[in-house]
């Protein structure tokens, strides 16, 4: 029996089609002692040179894998359960938030002018829109699903149609080589990102850019929060008193201490007089400072996988991207340039890009 001459590959070998199958241009040589199989992508049986558990087909380039079974998704409800309690939590959170810190500091910003209450007003509206748009948007909205492909059929898959394309166990689907499966949501995620318990779903291609702006937004919350508590603190923190410093030992490190250690215990002395407006305003501080860090390098962790080009699942699998800033611009939805307008300019010249080739570790 003839076939195609077989290939080896890194991940898998390639397999041949049995010539019964193909056209007779398409014979080359001639193989013995095959191991004949059959490929999920287009049906056709197959000749492996050796029992390879993972291989290649070679005329519609899908990966099957012999070893992989349909593995049980337990506690698939629990996950589920955890993610709803986790959205609701934060929905709450984030309704305390805007309304506490309207009734704790709006009557003090209009007390001071009613230009300062209006400004702040539509500021504090403006971002309450945008957090609460973005996080439904982010939660709700279908992470993306790999496209839909012709698969099973040898003369409906051409040549190449399903290059380095899985098959799911879970789904009983064709993956794309981008997809993951994810356990917590029971379905294939196209450029899966990772599994956000806070949002209740995954981060992919169709609701990545709503997860970034979704950041963007809750840090630009945050810090403005934080500011505005201290300058109404400013204007409502009661008087803060303190015994006077004995200078008598001069001004070196254990007055400093002395004088620190007194003003830390006024400060103390001072919150047990504030009212509930005050105590509201201290822990909005408190809770948006520390929220604001730890967004901040998420933030600025999402952005350094788009500047690479990968997301962090393809980060762990040590995936090969090109460092280029016109990444973040196509992935906020920027057109490369502008030469529908004018045509010899392009937004290349103007963004900086520094190309660095990613080698894999050899073992």
């Amino acid at each position: 029996m003839t076939s195609l001459i077989s290939e080896s590959f890194e991940v898998a070998p390639k397999a041949t089609p049995i010539t019964a199958d193909l056209p007779k241009e398409h014979f080359i040589a001639s193989v013995t002692e095959d191991y004949d199989v059959t490929c999920w992508g287009c049906g056709l049986h197959l000749l492996l040179p050796s029992h390879a558990p993972v291989f290649k087909c070679g005329w519609c380039g899908a990966l099957t894998n012999q070893n992989a079974g349909k593995r049980e998704c337990k506690y698939f409800w629990l996950r589920r359960l955890r993610d709803r309690c986790f959205v609701c939590i934060l929905l709450m959170f984030m309704l305390f938030v805007i309304c506490g810190g309207v009734w704790a500091a709006f009557p003090v910003l209009f007390s001071i002018s009613y230009f300062h209450g209006i400004f702040h007003s539509i500021i504090t509206f403006m971002l309450s829109v945008t957090t609460v748009y973005t996080f439904s948007s982010a939660s709700f909205a279908c992470a993306g699903t790999p496209p839909c492909v012709v698969w099973g059929s040898y003369p409906a898959v051409g040549k190449g149609a399903l290059e380095n394309y899985t098959f799911c166990q879970l789904c009983s689907k064709p993956k794309s080589p981008r997809s993951h499966h994810c356990r917590s949501c029971g379905m294939c995620i196209l450029d899966m990102d990772h599994h956000c318990p806070f949002i209740g779903n995954c981060v992919g291609a169709a609701n990545h850019r709503y997860f970034i702006a979704l950041l963007i937004s809750v840090v630009t919350s945050t810090f403005y929060i934080s500011i505005m508590t201290v300058y109404v603190c400013w204007h409502i923190w009661p008087s803060i008193t303190y015994e006077p410093f004995d200078d008598s030992y001069g001004f070196g490190s254990d007055f400093a201490m002395r004088a620190i250690r007194e003003i830390v215990y006024g400060l103390l002395k001072s919150v047990v007089l504030l009212s509930p407006r005050g105590l509201v305003l201290v822990y909005l501080f408190v809770s948006s400072v520390s929220l604001g860090i730890g967004l901040s390098i998420l933030l600025w962790q999402q952005l350094c996988f788009i500047y690479e080009g990968k997301t962090y699942l393809n980060h762990l699998n040590d995936g090969v991207g090109e460092k280029d800033c016109q990444n973040l611009v196509q992935f906020f939805g920027c057109p490369y340039s502008f030469s529908i307008y004018l045509p010899h300019c392009s937004l290349s010249r103007f963004l900086p890009s520094f190309r660095k080739k990613t080698q894999r570790h050899k073992k």
